[in-house]
């Protein structure tokens, strides 16, 4: 077993971002175009280029920016697709090779039952998955950055989930950010996420979407919709739904 201590949620965030800005800046020169980053989906833009980890001036830079610990980020400029020196938004996040790497993993996952080799299966793609978490067939973890997402230990994710680090905004604009999802979690079967910090303990019910409307979530939260309304009908029968429906 390893030894090495495990990855932070920051740490990552701040290694994905730096190799993003990397690529942004070496396809931003070879397509003649000016990309940015944003800490809000539509916050103030800073050129790529100012941030450069490869320079003195452009890696301090970077740590400046880096360091207020945002769990998102949002890379704008890349130009819509029929422009002619448009980036593939794609590209600037993995090479061609690993991108089909990851899909074709992901896909195999998607269908497998929710076992220790599926977890093996999503650290080998880069995910940080817990102790003892069962992740359901059909579930769905983005093949985007899978290292980006963290389940913690006993933690159940239902059939059907949607796990999302990625959102592309069309026009060349893609936002990506970390997924964390605390340990002795119960998410039900179909919730659907986005980046979000969900704590110890929560319970979502089947069927909830949690993103873009809670960016975090605390401790033994229940989250979902409310009972059902029991229509109740007139006459005999009134007092039957009253005992079933407690």
């Amino acid at each position: 077993m390893s030894t090495r201590p495990a990855a932070s949620p920051e740490s990552v965030m701040r290694a994905v971002t730096e190799d993003i800005i990397r690529r942004a800046i070496r396809l931003g020169r070879r397509k003649g175009r000016s990309v940015c980053i944003s800490k809000t989906s539509r916050g103030r833009a800073t050129p790529v280029e100012s941030l450069n980890p490869d320079t003195p001036e452009g890696k301090q830079a970077f740590d400046a920016y880096v360091t207020s610990g945002a769990r998102h980020y949002t890379i704008s400029g890349l130009g819509a697709p029929e422009e002619r020196n448009a980036i593939n938004w794609r590209a600037v996040n993995l090479p061609l090779g690993r991108r089909v790497l990851l899909q074709v993993l992901v896909a195999l996952s998607f269908v497998m039952k929710g076992t220790p080799l599926k977890n093996r299966l999503y650290r080998l793609m880069g995910a940080h998955i817990g102790r003892n978490v069962e992740i359901m067939q059909l579930a769905w973890l983005d093949h985007f950055r899978p290292e980006l997402i963290f389940v913690g230990d006993n933690t159940l994710i239902g059939a059907y989930t949607h796990i999302t680090v990625h959102a592309y905004e069309g026009a060349g604009r893609f936002r990506y950010g970390l997924v964390e999802i605390g340990p002795d979690c119960v998410i039900g079967a179909g919730t659907g996420m986005g980046p979000i910090l969900i704590e110890r303990g929560v319970r979502t019910l089947p069927g909830t979407t949690l993103s873009p409307y809670l960016p975090r979530i605390r401790t033994g939260s229940v989250v979902g919709y409310n009972p059902p309304p029991v229509k109740r009908s007139s006459g005999a029968d009134e007092k039957t739904e009253d005992r079933d429906a407690g």
